[in-house]
């Protein structure tokens, strides 16, 4: 089956350039923070990106002293995007889907992968090129969607609401399948492939990594009553984050 590059679809691209350009949005209150949280010292560091992207954090690496960055994307557009505008000497763009990353030579000391994972069908492949490519006492570092998220089918209401329509708890099926979801976002058809907490897992031991942390963002107090469209967050968790070391 063709991997989908759903981001170079104009209509997706436009919508989720726009999103991004908001200050308030769920990747700068919850996932970039978490992020940078697990990061090791980036000094004199080699970084591989999969899924970077439009480059902003290929570029912040560089900033916390990463020697050396190559980020990796499916998407055209978002790599015309990071050469435009993120470029650096120290740092490399490759477009290629990250199931292919087996094709890179070199070593890396941390991989980092941010909301891309959950759009590849074989994680077992990836996992094991990423293990392959790190030296000795490397890190991986990934955010995908949460497996309580991505089991949504595309069809029925994510949630149960009471009579003035907030959200009293979150609608869960089919957890245990695992299988390619298709949902609508900007576009129909938004392919993501859905695999249980122990999968995820599992199949990092199974490839040789260590888990070292493991995080499910959710609001403060502080953030909940400044943005309560957040609260649904105590319900379920959006994003999945693991730190494992080789």
């Amino acid at each position: 089956m063709a991997k989908q590059n759903i981001f170079d679809n104009e209509t997706f691209f436009t919508g989720y350039s726009k999103l991004r350009e908001c200050e308030v949005n769920e990747n700068n209150l919850f996932e970039l923070p978490t992020l940078r949280s697990l990061l090791p010292d980036l000094n004199g560091k080699r970084i591989l990106d999969l899924g970077c992207g439009t480059g902003e954090r290929c570029k912040d690496y560089v900033r916390h002293g990463a020697t050396a960055v190559t980020g990796v994307d499916i998407s055209e557009k978002m790599l015309a995007v990071a050469k435009a505008k993120n470029s650096d000497p120290n740092i490399t763009y490759l477009e290629m889907p990250m199931e292919d990353i087996g094709s890179i030579g070199g070593e890396f000391d941390v991989a980092i992968s941010s909301l891309a994972l959950h759009y590849v069908e074989d994680f077992q492949g990836v996992v094991k090129n990423i293990y392959r490519l790190l030296c000795d006492g490397g890190i991986f570092i990934f955010s995908q969607e949460h497996p309580l998220t991505t089991c949504y089918s595309g069809t029925g209401d994510r949630w149960t609401r009471d009579e003035n329509g907030n959200k009293i708890h979150a609608n869960l099926a089919n957890y245990c399948v695992e299988k390619r979801n298709e949902s609508t976002w900007f576009v129909e058809g938004v392919q993501r492939y859905h695999r249980m907490f122990s999968t995820i897992v599992n199949t990092l031991v199974d490839g040789g990594f260590k888990i070292l942390r493991i995080e499910e963002p959710y609001p403060t107090e502080e953030i909940a009553q400044k943005y309560p469209e957040y609260r649904d967050l105590f319900h379920r968790p959006d994003f999945l984050f693991v730190k494992a070391g080789k």
